[in-house]
């Protein structure tokens, strides 16, 4: 039986006082961080749902946040489940990295808190942020406190194109570092296949970051999220012409952090 609760509007078309106290930006900050601490509250089912169609069927996922705003009045996550199936991928395959790196035990850690704490939260906040302004700033089709977009949901786009992104250049580029292919090498059959995993990790993030603001019915020229696919192209082309190797630099970047 789905959730038919809805917050009670007056003629004006404002909240009543108990709802919009309970709908402000605090209020739902709280109520996600104290669902973090409670492991019993959180849907790991649905969270696993979603991360495998982020890959298959990217817009399922966003009908979901549709769906959310309708029943709760909010566009951004309210279960903290897929953050922490997130972080859990996130020291998996940052513990592979060491691994196939030769890292020891510090070394590791090390790297872990720095991916966590660098890559995933602080560039995510900045991102989040830059995105969470510039959509509001120029992309609303009629600017009005009554519609904008959440922090939160940018946030939460942030972290549903960070995943794959996370998979591809996290997990499955391991098997092929040192064994399949010596991607970190300068044969072109490996920076080949490494650019290339390279492209598509970043493809995925930049198209499920335009489904994501896309999915927002008051936003406007959306497109231009998709402009980015453009220079991606050329630097692949180019990077494959001289020789470029992403995935070597990102391991020799990786290995002189920690030291």
């Amino acid at each position: 039986m789905l959730p038919t609760s809805s917050p009670q509007i007056h003629r004006n078309g404002s909240l009543n006082t108990r709802d919009a106290v309970r709908h402000t930006a605090g209020a739902k900050r709280y109520k996600y961080l104290r669902r973090l601490l409670h492991f019993r509250q959180m849907d790991f089912e649905f969270a696993m749902w979603q991360m495998l169609y982020l890959f298959t069927s990217p817009q399922k996922v966003y009908r979901n946040f549709q769906y959310r705003k309708q029943t709760k009045d909010q566009w951004a996550r309210d279960d903290p489940a897929f953050l922490v199936l997130l972080s859990v991928w996130l020291c998996v395959s940052t513990v592979g990295f060491g691994l196939v790196l030769e890292m020891g035990f510090v070394e590791t850690l090390k790297l872990l808190l720095w991916v966590v704490f660098i890559d995933c939260i602080g560039v995510g906040l900045l991102i989040s942020t830059l995105m969470w302004f510039v959509t509001n700033k120029y992309l609303q089709k009629h600017p009005s406190r009554d519609y904008d977009v959440e922090w939160g949901y940018a946030f939460d786009v942030h972290l549903n194109a960070f995943y794959p992104l996370l998979v591809i250049l996290h997990f499955l580029q391991l098997f092929f570092i040192n064994h399949v292919v010596v991607i970190n090498s300068d044969w072109f059959l490996g920076y080949f296949v490494g650019n290339t995993l390279w492209l598509i990790a970043i493809g995925y993030y930049i198209y499920i970051t335009f489904l994501g603001y896309n999915a927002l019915p008051f936003l406007k020229n959306t497109v231009v999220l998709l402009y980015p696919f453009a220079l991606l192209g050329l630097l692949y082309v180019l990077s494959i012409s001289l020789g470029w190797n992403f995935t070597k630099g990102l391991c020799w970047f990786y290995k002189h952090r920690v030291q």
